[in-house]
């Protein structure tokens, strides 16, 4: 028995199976513009990777001041970027490789993500990745966001499988840190590489600084195999 025999899988999805930042960071300029905030930049959005919606608005409503309640404001970021998530999200290639690889193998996986559940399934079922990847778990359905572990801790009792039997592959420092928290292995590809030295990713047993253009599909498979060690 190796050790695919007896592990699950878990991913992030934002940056990690696909690539949506760009849509969330379009939804988010328009959502704070509406609201009268203007000058959203590209790099004002990296500081918010890895950070659930609904927390996202909270430092929103105070950073800029903005009346609309939280409810409100991650209603309206939710609705405009299920328009963009429906005809523009693309999955990953190595990603959606690694995924079937699994598949093949019966690997038990889960979606953990600080998405709302409609999010998930809109870029699950827009990528084709819903067919393998049936169990989800958004940040909506848990106490506490990324870092708290809360989510991958309910991802892995929905599994059916203890954490120290979890990996987790992560494009964020709150995730790396939530998978540490958790008591799970963690595969790390920072999203913004230059993130690559903080020291949540210091906690991951695998860690691919050049984010997505490091990962392979069979690399990490074999990982897996060797025992993910």
């Amino acid at each position: 028995m190796n050790d695919l025999d007896t592990l699950s899988v878990i991913f992030d999805l934002d940056g990690t199976l696909v690539d949506s930042e760009p849509n969330y960071y379009e939804a988010s300029r328009q959502t704070l513009a509406a609201h009268g905030v203007a000058g959203f930049t590209w790099a004002d959005y990296e500081t918010y990777v890895g950070i659930s919606t609904r927390e996202t608005v909270r430092i929103w409503r105070e950073r800029y001041g903005l009346r609309a309640s939280v409810a409100e404001l991650v209603a309206e970021t939710d609705h405009r970027y299920l328009d963009l998530a429906r005809t523009r999200t693309r999955a990953y290639p190595e990603m959606r490789a690694f995924v079937e690889l699994l598949a093949a193998r019966d690997v038990p996986m889960a979606v953990a993500s600080g998405s709302s559940p409609e999010a998930i399934e809109a870029a699950l079922s827009g990528t084709g990745l819903a067919a393998h990847l049936r169990i989800t778990v958004s940040a909506d359905e848990v106490p506490h966001g990324k870092p708290a572990p809360d989510i991958f801790l309910e991802a892995a009792r929905r599994l059916g499988t203890p954490p120290a039997g979890c990996v987790v592959l992560e494009d964020a420092a709150p995730g790396a840190a939530a998978a540490h928290a958790a008591g799970m292995r963690c595969i790390a590809l920072p999203y913004v590489p230059t993130q690559a030295d903080a020291p949540e990713f210091a906690t991951a047993s695998l860690l691919l600084p050049g984010g997505q253009a490091d990962f392979r599909a069979g690399t990490a498979y074999a990982w897996l195999c060797d025992g993910a060690r």
